[in-house]
């Protein structure tokens, strides 16, 4: 690491000028990133998604649909009404890209009172059908007292990509000023302060370069936006933070060249440790084979690396550059180390352990009380802000034409395969056997099926009715519901939203099913169930990963076996408190939060990012503590100058990530909304409560027993630490 340092210093302009072509190149691609996402990224390759293209491919239903929803005033009258629809599916006419196209005025049951639907069908996935919708806008225009609204997957999937990336802009202009003030009260000048700011916005811009290659081999999810930017932008300012801080501190007594090798090579030591953390956090979730948790650890592992490397070779020749001039227009001054308020912190924790120990543990263990009470579903339409003219009329749809018990959300759709044709009455008594066991199971509604449409259970009367009926009357149900060997069948159940219960009910029958026949299920149900079930299956892989190479990265760091085992179970215990506190704030509707549940997404993204980030202020702590052990082998003298030394730099950087993700809070995309004040409170409870006042309490409780390893060197020599001084 010091040859590292060396080398940036003597080729500083060389480095320099390489980061300046990266980051101009970077650029470039980095402006179209945008254009190649898509989706929710809740994509899984499993009997759902089997059962859905067998519904597309052989019974003809769309890949996606829009819907149209018409609106009137009531000084409106019914012919200008009729006529404004008439004429708005006159100008469809000349829209060539749809499947097929639905006008409420040719079918029943489409018009009601003030509001009417039509539907415009595809055979391209939602997230492919950019072009087609600009068309549509330039289309569809309202009159007055008339309006005309597009919604639908396709439309809501366009919307969140544009609320995505105006919530970034948000984020970043809330973000990025407050971190400044933060990194001047840090630093107490302005140069110093500013260049955390250039190194995480470089990060965040080369890495969105290098992530625009990766479309070209996977689905990138719009997300993407958010992550990175939040990962990237806290991660690579607290890198600097702390190489900067070491670099001013090193250069009160060393030459330019010299503060440049201690610093690379002891807070550089820090970097690599805490980014090997962060990166192995967001590795565990390539065990989840979703497309959203798929992308986030491609996204959050590039930003980690890009970050780590431009600390540890960018920020070094820029600061090499700079030399005494990073001191230059200075607003603070600061007191001595030894009679600062954290020097003064420390002791007052060294004086108290047990007392300061005690507190914390009441204080996290208080905030775990309502994670039991956790319920958690797939983001949908609601994770749009409410403004947005696609969620208020797809809500519109929903409330007038879908009733509650015939709604997507408690829909199971099911394909039975038979041996020969579907109507044999043999075929049809099989079917029917299995629906009857279906209809006495006391989760189900009702059944929508061929004996249901002709109201006729006898199934050999069924079966000449199908074969010989009057086409009028047949066309449509064979239609719907029957292909050759093959019946789709549509069961609703009598659950609420997102439940535990329909998810088991699905589980269980396409398990158990009819030995007699070959199902496959499909439906809003099957798709949650299958996504739960793959997140709840694979997630202990990637938290067995995360805490397995976290202990062994620390012990490998710190020579120690209890400080990595402390800092693994104070870890899991404050992420804990933090998911607490976010089912009290969203679930249970405070701070003005209207209740909601948590996002699925949220307590794997939390703990991988937040327990990789969190190490960092565990590095940087423990690092110093190290230091200064090796020096003196005295324990609490240790703990107290590691903690005075460090303290400011954990609270300004904690305060900077707060700052940064806790800006998501004021988005409208309510995933990224819990995400980001997620991260904010586990991060302040990790940095105040934990770092600040558990740890030391604990390495003070503990002492020598902290560097128990096999030996370990000091002051030249090797003391034996196998028990305890």
């Amino acid at each position: 690491m010091e040859r590292l340092g060396g080398f940036t210093y003597r080729y500083r302009k060389w480095v320099l000028a390489l980061w300046v072509v990266l980051i101009g190149l970077s650029v470039v691609f980095a402006l179209k990133l945008p254009a190649v996402l898509s989706g929710n990224g809740f994509e899984y390759k499993g009997e759902y998604n089997e059962t859905r293209m067998l519904l597309e491919e052989e019974f003809g239903q769309a890949k996606s649909s829009i819907i149209l929803v018409f609106e009137k005033e009531q000084t409106v009258n019914k012919t200008d009404w009729n006529q404004f629809i008439n004429d708005t599916f006159e100008k469809l006419k000349e829209f060539d890209g749809a499947k097929s196209i639905t006008s409420p005025l040719d079918r029943d049951g489409m018009m009601k009172g003030e509001i009417a639907y039509g539907l415009i069908a595809f055979d391209k996935k939602a997230e492919d059908l950019e072009e087609e919708i600009d068309q549509l806008k330039k289309i569809l225009k309202n009159k007055q007292g008339l309006s005309v609204t597009m919604t639908g997957e396709p439309i809501i999937v366009q919307d969140l990509n544009i609320a995505s990336q105006e919530d970034l802009a948000k984020a970043e202009m809330i973000g990025l000023p407050i971190a400044l003030i933060v990194l001047v009260l840090a630093f107490g000048g302005l140069i110093a302060a500013s260049i955390p700011i250039v190194i995480g916005v470089l990060s965040i811009l080369t890495t969105m370069g290098v992530v625009f290659f990766f479309s070209y081999g996977t689905d990138l999810t719009i997300f993407i936006l958010n992550i990175v930017p939040m990962i990237g932008l806290a991660l690579s300012i607290d890198f600097a933070l702390l190489l900067i801080n070491r670099y001013k501190e090193e250069l009160h007594t060393k030459s330019i060249e010299e503060a440049i090798k201690i610093s690379v090579a002891t807070a550089g030591r820090s970097i690599i440790f805490s980014g090997l953390c962060v990166f192995i956090g967001l590795s565990a979730l390539w065990f989840i084979q979703i497309d959203i948790f798929q992308n986030v650890a491609l996204g959050g592992m590039a930003v980690v690396l890009i970050s780590a490397f431009c600390a540890l070779t960018f920020l070094p020749a820029l600061l090499a550059v700079i030399g005494t001039r990073i001191n230059k227009y200075s607003i603070l001054r600061f007191k001595d180390t030894k009679t600062s308020i954290w020097h003064r912190f420390a002791k007052l924790v060294m004086r108290h352990p047990v007392v300061m120990a005690g507190l914390s543990l009441v204080i996290l263990l208080a905030g775990l009380v309502p994670v039991a009470q956790m319920t958690m579903s797939i983001p949908g339409t609601e994770s749009l802000p409410e403004k947005y003219p696609s969620r208020i009329a797809i809500e519109a749809f929903e409330k007038h034409f879908i009733p509650k018990d015939k709604r997507t959300e408690n829909k199971v759709s099911i394909v039975i395969e038979t041996q020969g044709n579907m109507i044999e009455t043999s075929n049809l008594e099989k079917v029917n056997r299995f629906l009857e066991k279906l209809s006495k199971d006391k989760l189900v509604d009702t059944i929508d099926s061929p004996f249901s449409a002709t109201g006729v259970d006898d199934t050999s009367i069924l079966s000449q009715l199908l074969r010989f009926g009057p086409k009028e009357q047949t066309a449509p149900i064979l239609d719907y519901f029957v292909r050759d060997n093959k019946m789709l069948v549509d069961v609703y159940l009598k659950t609420t939203d997102h439940s535990a219960e329909a998810r088991q009910w699905v589980r269980d029958w396409s398990s158990n099913g009819d030995e007699k026949l070959t199902t496959h299920f499909g439906g809003a149900i099957k798709f949650e169930q299958e996504i739960f079930d793959e997140i709840f299956e694979k997630a202990p892989y990637g938290l067995l990963l995360i805490v397995v190479s976290t202990f062994f990265i620390l012990m490998a760091a710190f020579r120690s076996i209890l400080i990595p085992l402390k800092a693994i179970v104070m870890n899991i215990l404050s992420l804990s408190c933090t998911f607490g506190i976010v089912v009290w704030i969203f679930q249970k509707g405070h701070f003005g939060v209207e209740p909601v549940d948590i996002a699925l997404i949220l307590p794997v993204f939390v703990f991988t990012l937040v327990f990789g980030l969190s190490m960092d202020y565990e590095v940087f702590l423990i690092s110093r503590i190290q230091e200064f052990y090796l020096e003196t082998g005295n324990n609490t003298e240790a703990t107290i100058s590691g903690l005075t030394y460090t303290s400011k730099i954990i609270t300004s950087a904690a305060a900077i990530m707060i700052v940064v993700t806790g800006a998501f809070a004021f988005t409208g995309v309510m995933p990224i909304k819990q995400l980001g004040v997620g991260i904010a409170i586990a991060i302040f409870i990790d940095a105040t409560i934990v770092r600040m006042v558990l740890v030391p309490a604990l390495m003070k409780l503990l002492g020598d027993w902290n560097w128990w390893f096999f030996g370990i060197k000091y002051k030249g020599k090797t003391k034996n630490t196998k028990k305890p001084a």
